[in-house]
């Protein structure tokens, strides 16, 4: 009975053990996916190529882009947007995104918290972002986007 018990206990140990660093390794991939997803977005913005840049968003008509007080759904609505208010090189800049923290929900969700900078000929807008990722169909992608103008 008593090597049964520490049997028990050495292995429940085992399991333990063998289960955290998965957990830490998973969560650690996570961060990188979703920043890398960032990454190739500045690349695509800074080359002028918004439909590029656009790859980063959830191609579905739930996704939520929330900015300036105003709330915009679906994939192609915030598309649309993007290109009526940056529609050339001068106005769309070059992108800078600092300041990343990302929190890991769960396997198929994580939230990126940033600062995001347009360095333009005569001026430099910026402010701070949350984005929600989920592991969808297409990959880690933006499904919610919350972003805000700090006043200069």
């Amino acid at each position: 009975m008593k090597r049964f018990a520490i049997s028990a206990i050495l292995l429940s140990l085992s399991f333990l053990f063998a289960c955290q660093p998965a957990e830490r390794v998973a969560k650690a991939e996570i961060e990188a996916t979703i920043t890398d997803v960032l990454s190739r977005q500045v690349a695509a913005w800074n080359q002028g190529n918004i439909d590029e840049y656009m790859e980063g968003y959830y191609q579905s008509d739930s996704l939520r882009f929330a900015s300036g007080g105003t709330i915009t759904f679906g994939w192609q609505f915030v598309r649309d947007r993007y290109h009526r208010r940056y529609g050339s090189a001068a106005l769309m800049g070059k992108l800078t995104f600092s300041e990343l923290d990302a929190t890991v929900i769960s396997n198929d969700a994580a939230i990126l918290f940033g600062r995001w900078e347009l360095e333009r000929e005569n001026d430099r807008p910026g402010g701070l972002f949350t984005l929600l990722f989920r592991n969808t169909e297409q990959g880690w992608r933006i499904v919610h986007d919350h972003t805000s103008a700090a006043s200069n």
